[in-house]
């Protein structure tokens, strides 16, 4: 069985203070919870974050990861930094970065290996436009972002993909659970027919299009879903609770 992990997004949203006070009224409410629970929040907050979840079930996540060790990348933050201060997981290739800041499968390539090197847990999402869909194109983008995105990637045990359907990332947009299991049974297939039955088998591959309280539940009835990347709604304690909780 694979363990359903449901990690927080926090996006450029929050200062020290505000992390503190989320954390501090999110661990109550998910004290009990059953899937992993994973926070990634802007790497100002990194080190608050690590001493507010002290005593609870939460991880620390980043939101990026350099390719390199150190060097001249003004902007970028290194795994050792990472390390450092105790982060457990971070996220590769989010739209947002493909979009904005010009990722593309062969720097998320890069970024991953650097990350299984040092020993971080890589969270690497994959996932179609609107415009992409609409022309019937999700299958072909899929592939070419897993293929070469996990190029020369042999040991998927500390990996975690998630799926998030561009459309679909804070604009309300839901792809319906029957949809997002297909296309993640696709995702799987992929990596089923690259790097083995077990190994897909054994991945856990999240759904990360606008999750929140009231679809948690029947998304995470599907069977190749395996968790959520969530945006908007980890930024308030109830919302991500609801999702954490999504069986009680």
């Amino acid at each position: 069985m694979r363990k359903p992990i449901i990690a927080g997004n926090w996006k450029m949203n929050k200062t020290a203070a505000e992390a503190e006070a989320l954390i501090n009224e999110l661990k109550p409410l998910i004290a009990k919870s059953k899937p992993e629970v994973v926070i990634c929040v802007p790497y100002t907050d990194l080190w608050i974050a690590k001493k507010a979840i002290e005593g609870s079930k939460i991880k620390l996540g980043a939101e990026n990861v350099a390719w390199a060790d150190s060097g001249a990348f003004t902007g970028e933050i290194s795994a050792d930094m990472l390390k450092e201060i105790g982060v457990e997981y971070v996220i590769i290739g989010h739209s947002e970065r493909r979009q904005y800041f010009g990722e593309t499968d062969k720097t998320v390539n890069m970024r991953l290996k650097q990350a299984l090197a040092k020993g971080l847990k890589p969270i690497v999402c994959v996932g179609e436009t609107l415009t992409e869909r609409e022309k019937n194109k999700t299958k072909k983008v899929l592939k070419k972002q897993v293929l070469e995105g996990f190029k020369d990637v042999t040991d998927f045990s500390n990996i975690v993909i998630a799926y998030e359907p561009v459309w679909a990332i804070g604009t309300g947009k839901t792809a319906t659970a029957e949809d997002a299991n297909k296309t993640i049974g696709y995702i799987r297939s992929l990596v089923k027919k690259t790097w083995g039955a077990d190994v897909a088998k054994a991945l856990r591959i999240q759904y990360g299009g606008s999750m929140k309280p009231s679809n948690a539940k029947e998304l995470m009835a599907m069977r190749n879903i395996d968790g959520g990347l969530i945006g908007g709604a980890a930024l308030k304690a109830a919302d991500f609770a609801g999702i954490v909780n999504y069986k009680d």
